[in-house]
C-alpha cells in the first residue's frame, strides 16, 4: 500500500473512532440523552471501548485470512482509541456516579465482580498505551513488545466478561460480542499452530537414505 492510501486509510480509522463521541456530545447538547442521562453516557462509551477493541484485535486476524499488510496499520491507533474510550467510560463513573466518593468506589470494586473485572481490564491496558510508541518499540525491542502487547487479548476477554456480567435481562449483544472475540481468538490460534508446524517441518532432521545421512538439509518453506 501507497504512503497516500495510509494516510487515507487512517483517516478513515478516526473518522469512525470518533464518530460515537460525537453522536454523543450532541445528544447531550440536544438534551437527549433520555431518562438516566449518567447510565446512557457510561454505558454507550463503554459498549464503543469494547467495539473499538475488538477492531484492534480483528486486525491481525484479517491480516492472516486477507494475506495482507494493511490492517497491521490500524491495530495501534485502533487500541488507543479503545483505551480513550476506557478511560472516558472510567471517568464518567468516577465524576457522575460516584463523585469522586474513592472510599465507596473502593467498596463497589470490591462487592461486585462485573466493575473487578471491568477495572482489570482497564489496567491491563495501560502499559498496552503506555509501550504504544515507535521509540518504546525500539527501547523494549520487537519481541519484548510484541509479547506484552499480547495482553490485548487478556483486556478483550476481561472486557466481555464485565459486559456479559453487566448486561440486563433480555439483552443480548453482550453474546455476540463474546462470539467476535472467540472467532478471533480462533484465527490467532489456528494462524500460530500452523506457524509452529512449519517450523517444526523445516528444522527436521532428513530421514537417513540407503547411501547415508544427509546432513544439513532442511525443508524449505515461508516462515
Amino acid at each position: 500500500m501507497t504512503r497516500r492510501g495510509r494516510i487515507v486509510l487512517k483517516l478513515v480509522a478516526w473518522a469512525a473512532c470518533l464518530a460515537p463521541l460525537a453522536w454523543l456530545v450532541w445528544r447531550a447538547a440536544t438534551d437527549d440523552l433520555g431518562a438516566n442521562p449518567i447510565s446512557f453516557v457510561t454505558n454507550t462509551l463503554g459498549d464503543w471501548t469494547l467495539r473499538i477493541l475488538l477492531a484492534s484485535l480483528a486486525m491481525t486476524p484479517l491480516g492472516v485470512v486477507l494475506g495482507a499488510a494493511w490492517p497491521i496499520t490500524l491495530r495501534r491507533l485502533l487500541g488507543l482509541f479503545a483505551f480513550a474510550y476506557a478511560c472516558l467510560h472510567f471517568a464518567v463513573w468516577i465524576a457522575l456516579d460516584f463523585f469522586f466518593d474513592w472510599a465507596r468506589m473502593g467498596e463497589d470494586i470490591v462487592k461486585r465482580p462485573y466493575i473487578t473485572l471491568g477495572m482489570a481490564a482497564l489496567l491491563t491496558l495501560v502499559p498496552l498505551a503506555v509501550t504504544s510508541t515507535s521509540g518504546m518499540v525500539r527501547r523494549l525491542g520487537g519481541r519484548a513488545w510484541r509479547r506484552l502487547h499480547r495482553l490485548a487479548y487478556a483486556a478483550g476477554v476481561l472486557a466481555a466478561l464485565h459486559f456479559i456480567w453487566l448486561a440486563k435481562v433480555g439483552r443480548t449483544d453482550q453474546y455476540w460480542h463474546a462470539a467476535v472475540l472467540a472467532l478471533l481468538l480462533g484465527v490467532r490460534l489456528v494462524h500460530r499452530a500452523r506457524r509452529a508446524s512449519r517450523r517444526r517441518a523445516e528444522t527436521r532432521p532428513a530421514e537417513k537414505s540407503p547411501a547415508g545421512p544427509l546432513r544439513g538439509t532442511v525443508v524449505s518453506g515461508d516462515r
